[in-house]
């Protein structure tokens, strides 16, 4: 039994890294009804979405700004990079603890754009060509809210919503957007992919969705 153990610990990162190669190519959405060691579950409201790399990836920041940008892969890596540690909370009831991000703080993007005064808002859109998010321009503004590039450690692979997705460690985990491509600011909140099918646009952990879990910060 020990040995069995042993066995076990060695060799559970590569089964976890292969099952997530193997959820990278899933075009069904099969394999996120599958147990998964590291506790997560992949989800996509899209029936397949495309990868991108450093060729062809882009980040957009536009809408009231007064300098619009577009930003590489490459360009997002050369900017300061802020390491955040929390649990990661989904609305479903799982939970995985102590999960690290890395990436840029958003509020370096809106401060490099210029934000209008009149913006109160920000709406991100993603590169599978159905999702959207939303975020108060306060609620943006949080330093645990980041561009992020890299998880657990390493960079952030296609079923975890990269090369780039949004982090926001503060709320369930359907508000951290997968597949980041655009960011723009607006007047006011334009409701997500989500909140338009009822679930709560303000989405702290344990104060929404009529659920009491433990806060993630």
């Amino acid at each position: 039994m020990l040995g069995l153990g042993a066995a076990g610990l060695v060799t559970a990162p590569y089964l976890q890294h292969g099952f997530e190669a193997v959820a990278d190519k899933d075009p069904t959405g099969l394999s996120g009804l599958l147990p998964n060691g590291g506790g997560f579950r992949y989800y996509s409201v899209a029936s397949s979405v495309p990868e991108r790399g450093p060729e062809d990836y882009r980040l957009t920041v536009g809408g009231l700004v007064e300098r619009p940008a577009e930003y590489t892969l490459d360009a997002l890596r050369a900017l300061p990079q802020t390491r955040v540690v929390r649990d990661v909370q989904c609305v479903t009831g799982w939970r995985v603890p102590g999960t690290p991000f890395e990436g840029v703080p958003l509020w370096r993007l809106l401060d490099a754009a210029g934000v209008r005064p009149e913006a109160g808002a920000i709406r991100f859109d993603c590169f599978d060509g159905t999702y959207t998010e939303s975020l108060t321009l306060p609620q943006a503004r949080r330093d645990d809210v980041l561009v992020a590039l890299r998880m657990q450690d390493r960079p952030l692979g296609h079923s975890h919503g990269g090369p780039v997705r949004l982090y926001v460690a503060p709320m369930y985990f359907y508000k951290s957007a997968k597949w980041l491509s655009g960011i723009t600011l607006t007047e006011k909140v334009e409701p997500g992919y989500w909140e338009e099918l009822g679930y709560d646009v303000d989405a702290w952990v344990g104060r929404s969705n009529g659920r009491d879990d433990a806060p993630t910060v």
